[in-house]
């Protein structure tokens, strides 16, 4: 094996070393943060173990899926919490795992907003967002269509509310850190809480924290440091899709949008900023757009993480050789692929993804199940 990866190919952009903050990467493949609903009753499993250090190469990224800041943070079944010790204890032994084959992990830090049901919430109460309207466009990334995955018409969130959620942020940040990640992500993205402050087809709020994009931004921009002073600002990064309309939420000038959270995380000193692609105006589909990060990667002085339908070596490649970011995330390549980045190295083919068994809660199939390459004999 050793003769094969030394002779296979030369050294290629995206298998180079790269430096985040602290932490010295290998190369810059990053494994994106993936809802795979196999957390039962909110609450990160054994079979977790397996499956993340199946994608762990020695001084390789990886993000965690989306793990929830409190009880009030959910919004589909079997999704890992953050906010209790018992999530702590579950989540030490993956975290565990991954730093045993040498990688690091962040977990991504994630509330759901408005994008739930009152079957999910504490007590049957409404899911909490930054306005009383309820999403228009029901799609469901499990695709269930049952009653449980309706969403419920949201509570608007007051003045003393939004500063309890602020530090539920804190408090899962810090959870995070006792559980031995190396650092967490905000979920900025996706339609989901965070996303919904920034959006101003969403945000219809006349407070501080609407009208106005610095308005709409200050929630976000708080967590942000909130997060910092607690854990420390070269541990945090944040996703963002200022372009896309995931779960009902747009924005009328996503390139302000985007511009703006990029200028102010810089400022912030995060370690990175992740960033999904205009042409994912949807969770499930690219299309074809003019639109591009270009401005945002100008703005934010940190590392500049890409994401948003990425799967052969070739365009990512291209990414880093022309300087459009620094890492990319891969998604469904990942997945299907848990040995991604010795593929990449030998120019090997990639396993095809099954869309069918992405969300299930088979704690293997489509999950860990997936062929790596075989070693020559």
């Amino acid at each position: 094996m050793e003769k094969e990866e030394a002779t296979s190919t030369e050294s290629i952009p995206l298998l180079t070393p790269y430096t985040m903050k602290t932490f010295h990467l290998s190369h810059r493949v990053v494994l994106a943060p993936l809802s795979r609903l196999r957390s039962y009753n909110f609450t990160a499993q054994p079979h977790a173990i397996l499956y993340y250090k199946q994608r762990t190469t020695k001084g390789g990224l990886l993000i965690g899926e989306a793990s929830g800041i409190s009880d009030t943070a959910q919004g589909l079944p079997n999704t890992p919490g953050i906010w209790k010790k018992e999530h702590v204890e579950a989540w030490r032994p993956i975290v565990d795992g991954v730093h045993e084959n040498g990688g690091i992990i962040f977990c991504q830090l994630w509330h759901s907003g408005r994008v739930s049901n009152t079957c999910f919430q504490p007590n049957g109460r409404s899911p909490i967002s930054s306005t009383n309207k309820p999403i228009q466009n029901q799609q469901f990334i499990g695709g269930s269509g049952d009653a449980d995955s309706q969403y419920s018409p949201p509570h608007r969130l007051t003045i003393d509310e939004i500063s309890n959620v602020i530090n539920d942020f804190r408090t899962a940040a810090r959870n995070a850190m006792e559980a031995g990640f190396d650092g967490v992500e905000i979920h900025g993205a996706n339609g989901y809480l965070v996303d919904q402050f920034m959006k101003d087809q969403v945000n219809d709020r006349t407070d501080q924290y609407g009208g106005s994009l610095e308005n709409r931004c200050r929630f976000p921009l708080e967590v942000v440091q909130a997060i910092s002073e607690e854990i420390g600002c070269e541990r945090v990064g944040m996703r963002l899709s200022p372009f896309a309309n995931y779960n009902d939420s747009a924005d009328s000038d996503p390139h302000s949008l985007g511009v703006f959270m990029a200028e102010a995380l810089s400022q912030l000193r995060i370690a990175y900023c992740h960033v999904i692609q205009p042409r994912m105006v949807t969770q499930f589909e690219r299309v074809e757009t003019r639109d591009s990060l270009a401005s945002m990667r100008k703005a934010f002085k940190g590392t500049f993480i890409v994401a948003g339908g990425y799967y052969d070596r070739e365009e990512a490649n291209r990414v880093i050789e022309n300087g459009e970011a620094d890492l990319v995330a891969f998604g469904r390549a990942f997945l299907a692929n848990p040995d991604l980045p010795r593929r990449f190295r030998l120019n090997a083919p990639l396993n095809m993804y099954d869309r069918s068994t992405f969300y299930t809660d088979d704690p293997v199939v489509g999950y860990t199940d997936y062929p790596f390459l075989e070693d020559p004999v």
